[in-house]
């Protein structure tokens, strides 16, 4: 390897969304410093298994709206 070209590796603590903590080796910050976390394994909806459907400006409703008649059949 060659020297100086390489980042410092070294040891920090990550704190989950629910408290626990647990010690890895990475590249960011400083040794020593800790990384909370926002989303984890323990609170985001691909692990799970949760998901909730948010409507940002009445999205869904418009959709629904718009795609209310297809699938139903008329007599004509």
């Amino acid at each position: 390897m060659k020297p100086g070209i390489h980042p410092d590796y070294h040891e920090i603590t990550v704190v989950m969304t629910d408290g626990t903590e647990y010690t890895t080796h990475s590249c960011y910050g400083k040794p020593g410093d800790t990384l909370r976390l926002d989303v984890d394994t323990k609170s985001h909806p691909a692990w799970t298994g949760v998901q909730r459907m948010l409507d940002t400006g009445g999205q869904v409703a418009k959709f629904n709206k718009r795609f209310a008649g297809i699938g139903t059949r008329t007599k004509g």
